[in-house]
Order: C-alpha cells, then structure tokens, then sequence
C-alpha cells in the first residue's frame, strides 16, 4: 500500500518522540555510555543525528548551498562521520539534547512543505522527497537502536519498519555500487513479517532468489546494525546471499557491519 507525505511525516515525529524518550532523563553517565558504534557513546550517536538533521534543512532549503559545501565534506573520506562526532565532545549533554530537538524540529518543519517527487541533494544521489524524509526515519531508527543497546532496552517493533523495510530494498544496487561492484540484475523476492504478523512483500512473485523472515531482522541487517549470523533471516540464492553480504541502507562510503555475536535488543 503506498504511503503519503502526511503518514511518513507522521512515522517520522513517532519515531522522533520515541529516541527522545529514551535519552531526555539520562544522567551525565548514561551519555557517555558506549554504544556498539565502535568508539561511539550515546552522546556521539544523538550529535550526529542532529548535524545530520541540520544538513538536511539546508538540503530542503538551500540545496545550491549544500550542493556548494558538499566537496568539502566528502573530501574528508570515511574520517567524516568520526570528525564530526569528535567535534561535538565539546558540548554538555543538555546542549546536545537541545540541539538534537531544535534541529530535528526545523527539519520536520522543512519537510511538511515538501511534494513527494521534489528531487533533494544527499551525501549520494539526489533523492525524492518520500525517499529523503524515510532516510530520515531510517537514520532514526538505527541510531535509536545503537542508543538502545547501550541502554540496555528492549525496543518494541512497531510497523514504522516497514519503511525502513522498502528503502533496504530500494537500496540494493548502492550496496554493490558503493564498494565498485556491479550490481546483480537478478530480481530478489522479499517476504517479511510485520510486527503484527501482517505479510509485507517486495519483488516478483516467484522469483529464484528470496529474503525471508521478521521485519525487524531484515531492519538491522540493511542498516547494518547486526550481522546475518544473528539474525532468522532465510535466504536463497546468489543474489540474494551477496546482496545480504552487503546490504547498506544509509549513504556514504561502505559501512563495516557488526561482527557476529555482538549483543543486541532483538525482541
């Protein structure tokens, strides 16, 4: 079922809400926490939501500007997201805290006067609107559950993943292109359950190769936040076994995965 501009918006203020619940009464030590971001605490994954979150205000109104800074950024490689992080270690955590509200709030504000088919610049090829404000949400999600596993919370599933469920398929071919391969031109078939058991699919029925199993599997595999080994996830075929080799979500340089084994929120 497709999804409109006003519910995704809508997902994405949940999902906002959500994260912020979680951190918003921590003390000084819970943000210092480590997080399974290697070398990350909490405090680094809430200050690269909001850069990020800026970012994408400027992307939505200035996009010449952000077009115009975007060399400089990626000239810094993958020591970017790190550099950046680095920086914000300067700030207390009341300041991140405000920081991260007030600029996921000019963000949402930006996106609610966005049409769907608006092309945006990102840190990779520009982007629809719909797909620009769901990688927002996807961003959400899996930094959330960075935050959550150092807090040891269990997160509830909710049928939120389900959008970051199509832009883990949508991104397929970045994947491979990314790390210089070709992508496959064989079609994969993707079978998940929602939370609530409803079946959610994507690809041509019948297909060879096939990804099978929850939602939430799926959602930390392609945003990297669990290795295959962990997960329930069935899959079968060439295609698919490489492309849940290097399933990739998020822009930016090829991502290093989680190592199998590490502990994880997977109920």
């Amino acid at each position: 079922m497709a999804v409109s501009m006003s519910e995704l918006l809508i997902d994405l203020r949940a999902e906002s809400a959500e994260l912020t619940a979680m951190i918003r009464t921590l003390d000084a030590a819970g943000w210092e926490l480590a997080t399974p971001a290697k070398g990350w605490a909490v405090r680094d994954q809430i200050s690269h939501l909001a850069w990020f979150d800026d970012a994408a205000t400027t992307a939505v109104t200035d996009a010449e500007g952000f077009r115009a800074a975007l060399p400089a950024l990626t000239a810094r490689g993958d020591s970017a997201v790190d550099e950046i992080a680095q920086a914000a270690r300067s700030l207390s955590p009341e300041q991140v805290l405000d920081w991260f509200r007030t600029a996921r709030a000019r963000s949402l504000d930006a996106f609610g006067g966005l049409a769907p088919k608006t092309r945006l610049p990102w840190y990779g090829p520009d982007l629809s609107a719909m797909s620009f404000v769901t990688a927002r949400l996807m961003e959400t999600w899996a930094h959330g559950q960075d935050v959550a596993d150092a807090l040891g919370i269990a997160r509830v599933p909710t049928a939120r993943l389900r959008h970051v469920a199509d832009l883990g398929v949508r991104a397929m071919p970045y994947g491979f292109t990314v790390r210089g391969m070709d992508a496959p031109k064989d079609p994969v078939r993707v079978e998940l359950a929602l939370p609530d058991g409803t079946p959610w699919s994507r690809g041509p029925e019948g297909a060879a190769d096939l990804v099978r199993g929850p939602v939430l599997d799926f959602c930390l595999l392609v945003t990297q936040r669990c290795s295959l080994a962990d997960t329930s996830l069935e899959v079968r075929g060439d295609t698919a076994a490489a492309w849940t080799a290097v399933a990739q979500a998020f822009a930016g340089p090829p991502g290093d995965g989680r190592p199998p084994g590490l502990a994880r929120a997977l109920t």
